[in-house]
């Protein structure tokens, strides 16, 4: 079957629609953000913004996937080995991209965050453990991925509980010793 390919006006239009309402967020909270605000920002209508995304909690989504997407590197992460130099690295990514988040998004929407977090991680851990493990064991393997995210994310929200007294690096390399080698 072959692959058929976007159309880069449409690409362009949805990613013009993404940087208004980063452009959006750094303005006002996203409580405040209106249809309104985003089609006058990109300069479109709102039969074009409904084209791409279904409400504005949609772009929310694809919006902070796509930023956690890049700041995570998911194609490096996706060809390099599950160790602490990268388990360090993809706590700092989480870490800075919950930073950079928390001046833009009002606390309602923690949980939407969070879920983006954890399937992003789930995603990067999977591939990673897929790459040296044996074929037979993917369930096995889908439990430990879902296990990783869920712990890398509870860190970085301990990590932010606490002040951010510790860098991060510091803060999660005492745990990594018991992720790679047990308990």
């Amino acid at each position: 079957m072959a692959q058929t390919k976007t159309d880069p006006r449409i690409i362009r239009t949805r990613r013009l629609i993404m940087d208004s309402f980063i452009e959006l967020s750094d303005k006002k909270e996203f409580k405040n953000i209106t249809i309104k605000d985003i089609t006058t920002e990109a300069m479109i209508n709102r039969a074009t913004f409904y084209y791409h995304f279904e409400d504005i909690y949609d772009l929310l989504d694809k919006a902070l996937s796509e930023v956690l997407f890049v700041n995570l590197n998911c194609d490096y992460y996706q060809n390099n080995e599950l160790n602490e130099e990268t388990l360090v690295s993809i706590f700092i990514a989480i870490t800075n991209f919950q930073t950079s988040l928390s001046n833009r998004c009002h606390r309602g929407y923690e949980d939407t965050i969070a879920r983006i977090i954890r399937e992003q991680l789930e995603f990067i851990f999977y591939n990673m453990l897929v790459k040296r493990n044996k074929a037979e064991e993917i369930e096995a393997l889908k439990v430990t991925a879902v296990m990783l995210s869920w712990g890398i994310y509870g860190a970085s929200v301990e990590w932010r509980r606490n002040d951010k007294e510790i860098p991060p690096a510091e803060f999660i390399k005492s745990a990594i010793p018991y992720i790679l080698y047990g308990v």
